[in-house]
């Protein structure tokens, strides 16, 4: 594997899937980045088992491939080097060199069979405006509960119906409930998606980094939701 990307670019997304990589597991592989080269763009992945995040940059890609990157000593390099183009190639014994103009690194990766496969998100049951989203995110998140212990209220209701988007959070002792009137396309009856607190901080930072015109793609199967916003994703 071996790819040319811009690093402005490349740090934008790490930094955006920052909050997906598991900071204290166990599991080695899950503090880890999941860096694909194919075609002329590079996706990127993290999960920590209970979310995942994926989004995707432009490279020259020279020869295809994958490799699993230490994810906070990948963003402390690309971080350090000058502004320009970033060059990646995978070596010999899982080892990776990044090179920017004349600095080196060089960094032990681990096989990508290890990092667990990110579900694929089912067709789009309905969009939303990402703004619409955005807002409704920062009326309600401050009352959810941060004791992951009861999960009902570790996190913000969703409620969809023809006419309007809701949300709601609370801690036991506070309340807040946003709406907005708005036709939601592809919803006929009432719909609830309870999001759990992490979900929504990764998702209100991807909404951060979306444009004005910006929509988020909402989907479910039996045990994930999914959101998509512009060329990046969370579940």
């Amino acid at each position: 594997m071996e790819f040319i990307t811009q690093k402005s670019e490349f740090l934008d997304e790490l930094d955006l899937l920052q909050g997906a990589v598991e900071k204290k597991s166990t599991i080695p592989i899950l503090s880890h980045f999941l860096v694909e080269a194919a075609g002329a763009k590079l996706q990127i992945s993290a999960t920590d088992l209970e979310l995942g995040a994926r989004s995707s940059c432009s490279a020259q890609v020279k020869a295809e491939g994958k490799v699993a990157i230490p994810a906070r000593r990948l963003a402390e390099i690309v971080r350090s080097v000058p502004d320009g183009e970033i060059r990646f190639k995978r070596l010999e014994n899982h080892w990776v060199r990044v090179a920017c103009q004349r600095t080196s690194f060089k960094l032990a990766s681990m096989a990508t069979d290890n990092f667990p496969a990110l579900p694929e998100a089912p067709r789009c049951m309905f969009t939303l405006p990402a703004d619409v989203l955005a807002g409704l995110i920062d009326r309600t998140m401050f009352a959810a509960s941060q004791d992951e212990n009861r999960f009902s209220l570790d996190g913000v209701l969703l409620l969809l119906k023809p006419e309007s988007v809701s949300m709601v959070a609370t801690d036991g002792h506070r309340l807040p409930l946003a709406e907005r009137r708005l036709a939601v396309s592809g919803i006929n009856s009432e719909q609830r998606m309870l999001i759990p607190s992490k979900t929504v901080t990764q998702l209100r930072r991807l909404l951060g980094e979306s444009g004005e015109e910006a929509k988020v793609d909402i989907s479910k199967d039996d045990s994930h939701l999914f959101f998509s916003v512009g060329g990046s994703a969370t579940r």
